[in-house]
């Protein structure tokens, strides 16, 4: 047991302490004068988005870039709600002038077991610019979001850029649970870019160059996994573009997004990022996954045993205070990135729940399935 213990802890610090520095080892981009002469087609899939899309489509309002060099396309899943209706009012009350940006609003094409992929894919092939740019319609943007983007392209020549995602302030023990497992993702997205072994990203902040999507065949090879629009999208940019693919640190740059308001709909939304994992090609993507879930496990099987004196409460407390200290190094600096240090409030419980919170979802990711905005998936 203690040979376990030395094993798993030394694979998980080396892990942590990896993406720590990593964190610091991808530069801040400080935004200067933008050329503003990118052009960028914003892809917005929706479904029942009605409560949120308000919010998304003023914070639009507030960009502070040529209207003539973005457009917005939005690609409607099947919505039942009046989602649709709310982005035609929006378009109807734009003064009549030639300086309102062109917004579209597409039908989805269904094609494959993946309505997200399939609404992308539909509107990539109606955009008009090169640059996409895919978005949550629950999200928000930045007022400088693609001047950001703009300078970025100008000074890297990309082919990929994942931008940074955070959640919306909320102040109760679900939500502050959320921020610090998100944290603790994005914290783990910057430093894998740090140490160029990049394994996450976000569909809610994800530009690409449109030629660059048709050269590697979009989504073909995972279509009909239901998710995963984001990182294998990244997983096949690497393997083609290899010294293309980069992380803008920008807080200029951040988008936020709502963390989910029922224990059910996060079991839901954890099991749905589940389900894709299994299908990860990055090496090191399915390593991590396998050093965290270990760890996590162990600290259960652990404290299971010294409820029934398998094993001694010394060795538990030895290894969770080993993992409870490393997590909090990248998640405090991660906080401190997207200024949100006040959720580290919720850190000391959240640490005690989370081996039991990866119990609960990987034994709900057994099921055959799952359900996601109304729908049932299988894995």
């Amino acid at each position: 047991m203690i040979l376990a213990a030395i094993i798993i802890s030394f694979f998980y610090c080396l892990l942590i302490s990896s993406l720590f520095i990593g964190f610091d080892l991808v530069a801040s981009f400080q935004p200067t004068k933008s050329a503003q002469n990118t052009r960028f087609s914003i892809i917005i899939p929706f479904r029942n988005e009605a409560s949120n899309l308000p919010k998304l489509l003023q914070s639009i309002t507030t960009l502070i870039y040529p209207t003539n060099n973005y457009e917005l396309i939005f690609v409607d899943d099947d919505s039942e709600d009046n989602s649709v209706q709310i982005i035609e009012a929006y378009i109807k009350s734009r003064p009549l002038d030639s300086s309102q940006v062109d917004i579209k609003i597409l039908n989805n094409i269904r094609r494959t077991n993946s309505p997200k992929k399939d609404a992308i894919l539909t509107a990539i092939q109606q955009a008009s610019f090169e640059w996409i740019i895919t978005t949550d319609a629950d999200c928000l943007i930045p007022q400088k979001w693609l001047q950001v983007f703009d300078q970025f392209i100008n000074k890297t020549s990309p082919k990929l850029i994942v931008g940074p995602v955070a959640y919306s302030s909320k102040n109760n023990l679900l939500e502050g649970f959320q921020h610090l497992d998100f944290l603790s993702l994005m914290g783990s997205t910057i430093g894998g870019f740090g140490i160029r072994k990049p394994f996450l990203c976000n569909g809610a902040n994800l530009c690409y160059h449109k030629q660059a999507f048709f050269e590697i065949e979009g989504f073909e090879g995972n279509a009909e996994i239901a998710s995963g629009d984001d990182v294998f999208l990244l997983e096949k940019m690497i393997q083609k573009y290899p010294n293309d693919v980069h992380y803008l640190k920008s807080e200029n740059a951040i988008v936020t997004t709502p963390p989910q308001t029922t224990f059910k709909q996060l079991i839901n939304q954890r099991t749905r990022w589940a389900a894709k994992s299994v299908a990860y090609k990055n090496t090191f993507s399915q390593l991590v996954s396998l050093i965290v879930l270990t760890m996590n496990l162990y600290i259960m099987a652990l404290f299971l045993g010294s409820i029934f004196q398998l094993n001694s409460w010394h060795l538990l407390i030895v290894v969770f205070s080993i993992k409870f200290c490393l997590d909090f190094l990248l998640i405090f600096k991660t906080s401190r990135f997207f200024k949100q240090q006040r959720v580290l409030k919720y850190y000391l419980i959240s640490s005690l729940l989370y081996p039991l919170f990866i119990m609960f979802v990987l034994i709900n990711s057994l099921k055959s399935g799952y359900s996601w905005k109304g729908r049932a998936f299988k894995k």
